[in-house]
């Protein structure tokens, strides 16, 4: 292996030494893995088209001096990528690949959540802002429309609420998410709280909530809290979307070495087409019709990051008009 060779290969990120008329001299295995072997001793011009990657070893031959730029579409899987090409003497070039594809999709997130955030709470708050105005003019003597307008105000302030709730929820649950849980918890205490949390709705709208843990079934270890609330927001979906009488299963049995936990419903069930996207924050296969009935649009989004925490897997299967079943695993004990 020559000395160029042994530089470049200690790189750990994609690496690529350029000397006169763009020839590749050296090159290192994450580059071999990223372009295959087909670069060595090649003219860069004409294995490696890329007019970003080009004109960046253009500008450091033509300035003598580092170049960088981002660029996108190289590998297989067309990631993106910080290219630098910096003097490495003797009119050589050393040309490398910084993969940024994971930080270009947490920022569009990033971008993406205040965006839905901030149009999640404007819609109730211009709703409150309407009716006080409402209220405060054409409407201030009319007892009938303020009874009327108050219910809805009270209504959408309990909407930002909530909202607002579930991304404190979420924002805590991401500040412990490399942080696993140690203690052990038995599930069943769990059912039988949300069972009494969820009575009233449960009756009101004539549905039995039927709990059948295996009667083995091993401790796991879990954040209590956390998986309290997985197990109430997979229960009240089932009541919001399940149809009026029908009843609700929670089941819970040992497969392997984790637990797993079943809610059924029986409703108008979801599209395949929805199924990959219902865990995103803020996405609603019915906006109006989830809004309506009180959702954030963050429930299953929550329960997937806890359940991620501790090290779990979160599914969700669904036929149209048979309804839907969600599923997580934790670990055992």
């Amino acid at each position: 292996m020559s000395d160029d060779s042994f530089g470049v290969e200690v790189l750990a990120d994609p690496a690529l030494l350029i000397g006169s008329g763009f020839r590749v001299l050296a090159d290192n295995e994450p580059a071999r893995s990223l372009f295959g072997n087909r670069l060595l001793d090649q003219d860069l011009r004409l294995v490696l088209r890329h007019p970003g990657v080009l004109d960046t070893v253009r500008e450091a031959f033509a300035d003598n001096n580092a170049a960088e730029r981002e660029v996108a579409g190289l590998g297989e899987h067309d990631n993106a990528f910080r290219v630098r090409a910096a003097p490495a003497g003797q009119a050589r070039l050393l040309l490398s690949f910084t993969d940024i594809t994971q930080a270009r999709l947490t920022e569009r997130m990033r971008v993406d959540f205040v965006a839905n955030a901030s149009h999640e709470l404007r819609t109730p708050l211009a709703t409150l802002a309407g009716f006080i105005e409402t209220l405060q003019g054409p409407a201030a003597d009319d007892g009938a429309a303020r009874e009327r307008f108050l219910e809805i105000m009270g209504g959408e302030a309990g909407r930002m609420s909530r909202l607002i709730d579930d991304l404190l929820s979420l924002s805590r649950i991401e500040l412990d998410k490399y942080v696993r849980p140690q203690v052990a918890l038995a599930l069943p205490p769990l059912f039988a709280d949300v069972a009494r949390t969820l009575a009233m709705r449960l009756a009101a709208d004539e549905r039995q909530l039927i709990v059948e843990p295996a009667a083995d079934l091993p401790e796991v270890i879990a954040d209590r809290d956390q998986i309290l609330q997985v197990i109430h927001n997979l229960i009240s979906n089932a009541l919001k979307y399940g149809h009026t009488a029908t009843p609700i299963v929670v089941s819970a049995s040992r497969e392997g070495n984790v637990v797993k936990v079943l809610v059924c419903d029986e409703g108008d069930g979801i599209a395949p087409v929805h199924l990959p996207r219902l865990t995103e924050r803020f996405y609603r296969v019915d906006t109006s019709r989830s809004r309506k009935l009180g959702g954030t649009g963050l429930g299953l989004a929550i329960a997937k990051h806890i359940v991620e925490r501790h090290r779990g897997e979160l599914g969700i299967a669904s036929r149209l008009g048979e309804g839907s079943q969600v599923w997580f695993t934790l670990p055992m004990a």
